[in-house]
């Protein structure tokens, strides 16, 4: 019978949607606030994706990627994806919105996968804890980033790829002191 291990601490990410750069600033300083100093930034990318967003948010939505210095135990990833949706909450009553006005998507980087956080069951998520589930949406290889079957759409092209694969090595140098048998 194999023993339980202690899981090995991962790097928190979150994707940030909004169209509004006062929006993007106050997200990002409040989940630097919870998380810790903001280690690496993407790009801004276009998000034409999906109208979802769009019909809640309005249009000209620009999605971004955060990752956070301070690593977390994965299991940690529940709680922070009820957080982000009380920050989403109290953004939009910062703003005096009465529609929601940004989107804060947690997940974390692992060696060989990128999790993310969702409120949305389905066939492939695994249930963790007060209704959110464990989305697993990419695999790392040495061969590079592998999708898979239920991978979201903008995942599935190369405009993220360079943020996480940055990120999962800057992962593998913080865990050298944790884990020295990773490659």
């Amino acid at each position: 019978m194999a023993e339980p291990q202690p899981f090995s601490p991962v790097k928190l990410i979150c994707g940030v949607i909004a169209n509004q750069m006062d929006v993007f600033n106050r997200a990002e300083k409040l989940l630097a606030e919870r998380w810790g100093p903001i280690e690496e930034r993407s790009s801004f990318f276009d998000f034409t994706w999906t109208d979802y967003y769009e019909r809640q948010m309005g249009p000209g939505l620009k999605r971004y990627f955060l990752s956070f210095e301070p690593l977390i135990l994965p299991e940690a990833i529940s709680s922070i994806k009820l957080t982000t949706n009380q920050l989403e909450e109290q953004i939009k009553k910062e703003f005096g919105s009465s529609h929601r006005i940004v989107n804060l998507d947690p997940g974390y980087v692992t060696p060989a996968a990128l999790i993310m956080a969702t409120m949305k069951n389905f066939a492939h998520r695994i249930p963790l804890v007060n209704g959110v589930y464990a989305h697993l949406e990419i695999l790392f290889s040495r061969q590079g980033i592998r999708v898979l079957e239920w991978t979201y759409p903008d995942f599935r092209t190369s405009t993220y790829y360079d943020f996480f694969l940055k990120t999962r090595k800057k992962l593998a140098f913080q865990l050298k002191g944790y884990n020295p048998n990773l490659p």
